[in-house]
């Protein structure tokens, strides 16, 4: 039986669909009734993969449309596709000429289809975007109190923040009552937050970014974190290991948690300390306990035990 891939590309108000290996293009709307009879003809076509960029949101709803019509789809990281379309050196970038590439990937990488989120937990993901981006709204508003002089202005500010505050508070409450209806989240978030150094901010932040912890062994886990060292040689040269790619949200959810853990957590702080007294920068030795700590969160949710409970 002949497999047929599909590249989909997203906008604002069309999407834009490549068949191999027919190559028969064409460009559909997004209305309920447009959408609904692409995914009828997608259907009819038995694909063997479907694959779509991460466009910042356009993507979600169609994506689950045709994960619930049960077609195996697959949401790529956008720089993935640019590289691939290099390699090949299309250069030209227009939205049919993104599907064909997309379509070209399916055929030739063929990603695998992951599970999608569920409305559920897209929920809880904005509530967390949404609260980080109120406390980086209170941060800035905060240095740029200090820095005035009318009474008027610093008054204004004072209340903005102090909104600010209350919608923060009202979103953790949301995120708290979230967690706790959930049987699955509640027990993860328990584990989670047994950990030196992890409190629930962090914990919901790895709930939702990171589903896959407790699937994967220990260097799947780091590599898709990207705090896997990755190798610089070539011939003689050999060039100093770096993390690179991943996950960069959780690499920055994750900073704080370490700067606790290698004060106070008795399984990251010794580990911490050889690191450096082996003459390790301190950016590298928190970078490789960061690595650590992860993998204990991987273990922990694996194994269903507590952290205590867990090898160093």
């Amino acid at each position: 039986m002949k497999k047929v891939f599909i590249g989909i590309d997203i906008a604002k108000d069309k999407i834009d669909i490549s068949i191999l290996p027919s190559g028969e293009c064409w460009t559909a709307g997004i209305t309920p009734t447009a959408l609904s009879e692409t995914i009828d003809r997608l259907t009819a076509l038995k694909p063997t993969n479907i694959v779509m960029e991460a466009t910042g949101g356009y993507e979600t709803r169609f994506a689950a449309s045709l994960a619930t019509a049960g077609l195996p789809v697959a949401i790529v990281n956008p720089r993935q596709i640019r590289d691939f379309a290099r390699a090949l050196g299309i250069l030209a970038k227009t939205d049919a000429i993104d599907a064909q590439v997309i379509a070209l990937f399916a055929e030739k990488v063929q990603p695998e289809c992951r599970p999608l989120p569920t409305d559920d937990e897209r929920t809880l993901k904005e509530l967390i975007v949404r609260r980080h981006q109120l406390v980086d709204m209170r941060t800035s508003e905060s240095n740029r109190r200090q820095q005035i002089v009318s009474q008027q202005v610093y008054e204004s500010i004072t209340t903005l923040i102090e909104s600010i505050n209350h919608q923060i508070d009202d979103i953790e409450r949301e995120i708290d009552n979230r967690i706790k209806t959930s049987p699955v989240w509640r027990a993860k978030d328990n584990l989670l937050q047994s950990v030196p150094g992890i409190g629930k901010t962090t914990a919901s932040m790895l709930i939702v970014a990171l589903p896959e912890l407790g699937t994967l062994n220990r260097r799947q886990i780091a590599s898709l974190v990207g705090l896997a060292p990755m190798n610089r040689d070539s011939g003689m040269f050999r060039g100093r290991r770096m993390i690179t790619g991943g996950r960069a949200s959780i690499r920055a959810g994750l900073y704080m948690p370490i700067l606790s853990a290698v004060r106070c957590n008795p399984k990251i702080k010794p580990f911490y300390d050889r690191l450096i007294a082996a003459g390790k920068l301190e950016k590298v030795a928190l970078t490789a306990c960061m690595r650590k700590l992860l993998t204990m969160l991987n273990a922990i949710v694996r194994e269903n035990q507590p952290w205590h409970s867990i090898p160093a």
